[in-house]
């Protein structure tokens, strides 16, 4: 059972040798009642506690949030403004697969990788500030609206794109490296759809599945990526394909945005209501249902992280696979504990 600087778990390993033969996760430890912090919020002032639903996914969340309070009290925005939400999101995807791409070959002892891929995150988490003034991109996105400072640099994000590409491609040439990722705790694709599984998890086991292309806010041009082995070197290419693409979709968004970078829509209308929101977070489809009263206050709210369908994925996958290889599988699906645990 760890409970350093990341966020309890135990895990219950049944082996024979060093072989896994049943792991069994056992999570709520971090359960903070967050669903119902939410009642009697303003419908409008509850933003702040979406964003720390899952700190690594604040934007993904706030945008969840804000799409389930606008469909509830019908505001409309105009597509410009879901545009650059969309590329809140992607600036998070960025920040966060480039951490995990870094982590992976950390796992292995591949240490130099590890630390250029915390300098690229590093460096993106410095381009957050500068676009919403908050590394964690807090802040920009809430309900009937969006309020940036500025917009990234196009040349930058292609810059930390090739830094990285390049990080993950020394990264595989390692014979050590690929070696210990190729065929390591293996996720087949029936048994990531029969668990539900969402993001570079399901897509990592040839799912196809995201939010962007099934309940799209505003038509961007999403690229299609995926693996089929399942394993731990799918889930790490999977990572860096959408890293490349998330920075392409992110200079598209940039080089094509006219107008203003802030918008606040009209009042909410007063009327008892229900709203949905759904965003294809980093982790995957994030979903937030929320019930609002005539004097505009949230009474009921309901919350589905990735991290709930994922995680019972990894025991799966660990099946058959060493106990010195949890780390670097518990690593590679990376589900967080404060999202699940809710």
């Amino acid at each position: 059972m760890h409970a350093g600087l990341i966020e309890p778990g135990h895990f219950r390993f049944s082996v024979a040798g060093e072989t896994v033969v049943r792991l069994k996760a056992r999570l709520w430890f971090v359960h903070r009642g967050i669903e119902k912090l939410f009642h009697g919020r303003s419908a409008v002032g509850a933003t702040d506690l979406a964003e720390r639903i899952s700190g690594d996914t604040s934007a993904a969340h706030a945008l969840a949030h804000s799409l389930a309070i606008e469909d509830a009290l019908g505001i409309e925005l105009p597509d410009e403004v879901h545009r650059l939400r969309a590329l809140i999101v992607e600036l998070e995807r960025l920040y966060n697969h480039a951490a995990d791409l870094g982590a992976l070959a950390n796992d292995i002892g591949y240490g130099i990788a590890y630390a250029h891929a915390l300098r690229i995150r590093e460096r993106l988490l410095r381009l957050n500030a500068d676009v919403t003034g908050h590394r964690l991109l807090r802040g920009a996105i809430h309900p009937g609206g969006i309020a940036l400072q500025a917009l990234p640099e196009p040349e930058e994000i292609a810059r930390l794109d090739a830094d990285l590409a390049e990080v993950a491609s020394l990264t595989l040439a390692n014979a050590v490296a690929y070696d210990r990722f190729a065929g390591t705790a293996v996720l087949g694709s029936e048994d990531a759809s029969a668990l539900g599984c969402l993001g570079y998890v399901a897509r990592a086991s040839g799912l196809r599945t995201d939010a962007r292309v099934e309940h799209p806010s505003v038509e961007l041009p999403i690229a299609e990526i995926g693996a089929t082995e399942g394993d731990v070197l799918a889930r790490y290419t999977v990572r860096r394909d959408e890293f490349a693409a998330s920075a392409a979709l992110v200079r598209h968004i940039v080089e094509s945005h006219s107008g203003p970078i802030e918008h606040v829509a009209a009042g909410p209308s007063g009327a008892p209501s229900s709203g949905v929101g759904i965003v294809e977070g980093w982790r995957g489809t994030i979903v937030h249902r929320v019930e609002i009263d005539a004097t505009n206050r949230i009474t009921r709210a309901k919350i589905v992280d990735p991290s709930w369908f994922n995680w019972p994925a990894l025991p799966v996958a660990m099946a058959d696979t060493i106990v010195p290889d949890f780390p670097l599988a518990n690593k590679s699906f990376n589900q967080s504990y404060a999202g699940n645990d809710l």
